[in-house]
């Protein structure tokens, strides 16, 4: 039967390629240590994980149950939680540390702070200053402490991810409603704009019609649009799993659309009066889109919260090979 060739996606290209040095390490150790039966078990968890690993980025989920396999993430995680484990097993099922303590001591401050006791011992420790069976445990001890902070940073971005995605949804649905009120009612939601001292200028003409809130919605979404652009542009790339960037970029789309009618709204109130006049439906339309651009103030905060969950996401970079 022919081997199942995996989807191709990033994360799925890190994790393969981690896995092929996982089994390139196995084989590099050499035959088993008949006296070494510790190492012997790490060796046999160490091929059970990776086989764990090579499952989950060759299944294919049955449509049915994508979606929600796709929203849980759980074949991701339990491919990165497997692939760690696999690497943890690895080391162990050596005889020695010597030619891994210096990566092994960079991957662990990484993300262990410098006053963690798994930390300090193994920055700490000397080889052949403990029995090996020691030695082992302060080394797994140390990495499974860094793995985990690693795999929770993953799910936390996954629960993000599913956060903006609900968030998309409910301002879809909201611009959505506004259209439609607006096409089915003109005028119920006033987008027309006018003052004792300047005519009245409605978005698509000189009366209220039932285009006015959807031509302000797509202006103050190309506003959004503007500023999306900038947030394409500074974006740092990223292999992580989960990519934030497209469902960040949909809702300063949505929330622009939303923005403009409200600020359209403020308009038509009177709550600028003395401060912004409209005379004319250019510049009406150019206030959509300048609102929408505003809703960059707004997702500023939410850019630099995801940029955090993200870097403490990224991928771990791959223990050194045993020398």
């Amino acid at each position: 039967m022919a081997a199942r060739t995996p989807r191709v996606t990033d994360w799925r290209l890190v994790v393969q390629s981690r896995l092929s040095r996982v089994r390139a390490d196995l084989a590099a150790l050499g035959p088993p240590d008949p006296l070494d039966q510790e190492g012997q078990r790490w060796r046999e968890v160490a091929e059970v994980e990776a086989a764990v690993v090579e499952d989950m980025i060759t299944r294919e989920e049955p449509r049915r149950r994508a979606v929600a396999s796709w929203w849980s993430g759980w074949h991701i995680e339990r491919a990165w939680r497997s692939l760690h484990e696999a690497e943890i097993a690895t080391v162990a099922a050596g005889s020695g540390f010597l030619g891994r303590l210096p990566g092994l001591k960079a991957r662990v401050a990484e993300n262990l702070d410098e006053d963690d006791p798994r930390r300090v011992a193994l920055e700490e420790m000397r080889p052949g200053e403990y029995p090996l069976p020691i030695e082992r445990e302060l080394v797994v001890d140390a990495l499974r402490a860094s793995f985990d902070k690693s795999d929770f940073a993953h799910a936390g971005s996954r629960a993000l991810r599913n956060k903006l995605i609900a968030t998309s949804v409910v301002l879809f649905l909201v611009n959505t409603l506004l259209g439609v009120i607006g096409l089915v009612k003109p005028g119920l939601v006033p987008m027309c704009v006018g003052s004792e001292r300047l005519p009245t200028v409605c978005p698509a003409g000189k009366v209220a019609g039932g285009a006015d809130v959807w031509l302000v919605q797509v202006l103050g979404a190309f506003g959004a649009v503007l500023s999306a652009v900038v947030l394409l542009l500074r974006r740092r790339p990223s292999l992580s799993p989960y990519v934030m960037v497209g469902y960040q970029a949909l809702i300063k789309v949505l929330l622009g659309a939303a923005l403009a009618v409200v600020g359209i709204l403020a308009l038509g109130a009177g709550v600028t009066t003395g401060l912004i006049g409209v005379a004319s439906q250019a510049a009406l339309l150019l206030w959509a889109v300048i609102l929408g651009y505003g809703q960059q103030v707004a997702t500023r905060l939410l850019d630099s919260y995801t940029d955090r969950v993200m870097d403490q996401a990224r991928p771990l970079p791959k223990l050194e090979s045993p020398r």
